[in-house]
């Protein structure tokens, strides 16, 4: 490895405050501010807003999309069936 191509790869915690999540990984990401972790070593942290523990996708609390309601609203504002056109 070449010296001073690299950047720097050191411990960080990313912390999802929404959840009350965080989990101790390696990354170049920098940050002034430090948490104690369990291991009782300090490491930069880093907030984010969603995380695996707090995303939708994961969580299973996905939306679901209203397909009829996109389409009713399509016909109403741009004629459809009911405006006899034929398609």
């Amino acid at each position: 490895m070449q010296q001073d191509k690299h950047p720097d790869y050191h411990s960080v915690v990313f912390r999802d405050r929404a959840a009350g999540y965080a989990f101790l990984t390696r990354s170049t990401a920098q940050s002034e501010q430090t948490i104690e972790w369990d291991d009782g070593e300090s490491y930069p942290v880093i907030d984010v807003e969603i995380s695996s523990e707090s995303h939708p996708f994961y969580t299973g609390k996905a939306r679901t999309v209203d397909t009829e309601g996109r389409i009713a609203r399509f016909e109403r504002r741009y004629g459809g069936a009911e405006s006899g056109e034929a398609g």
